[in-house]
């Protein structure tokens, strides 16, 4: 039966199949639908207020709660900085500061925006073309 169908029925009368519907006929169809529909809105408002209240995760207080910071009796101070260690047992680690050279780098020449462009141009012109051309209408 096609969705809505049921509710054509009720208002024309009228019924294709030789006998009346028995969807919303019934008086005490409605009044069960109503009942069931009042008692899951219930149910769903007394979840949600439940869930506002704190519910299982306990009291929620509503007094403000202010941040104090740790207090610290020791201060920044000078000292000298401990000498380095290898974290690797038995490698020798050198290090050492300073800038180098960008010549102590040698990059290979990147080719030109326009001479890529002109590659992958010629590279498609030489794919197969197809020979089927699909027009929708």
């Amino acid at each position: 039966m096609p969705f809505g169908m049921p509710l054509a029925f009720i208002q024309t009368g009228e019924s294709r199949f030789g006998s009346p519907p028995l969807i919303f006929s019934s008086p005490l169809g409605e009044i069960a639908m109503k009942k069931t529909l009042f008692v899951l809105s219930i149910f769903v408002l007394t979840t949600a207020a439940f869930a506002q209240y704190g519910g299982v995760a306990g009291y929620i207080s509503s007094e403000p709660q202010v941040f104090h910071a740790p207090e610290h009796t020791q201060h920044a101070g000078f000292a000298p900085l401990r000498s380095e260690t290898s974290i690797y047992p038995g490698t020798s680690y050198t290090s050492a500061q300073g800038d180098r050279p960008p010549s102590d780098f040698p990059q290979a020449a990147s080719a030109s925006l326009g001479d890529i462009a002109r590659e992958l141009k010629k590279q498609h012109e030489q794919v197969k073309k197809s020979t089927t051309v699909w027009i929708n209408q």
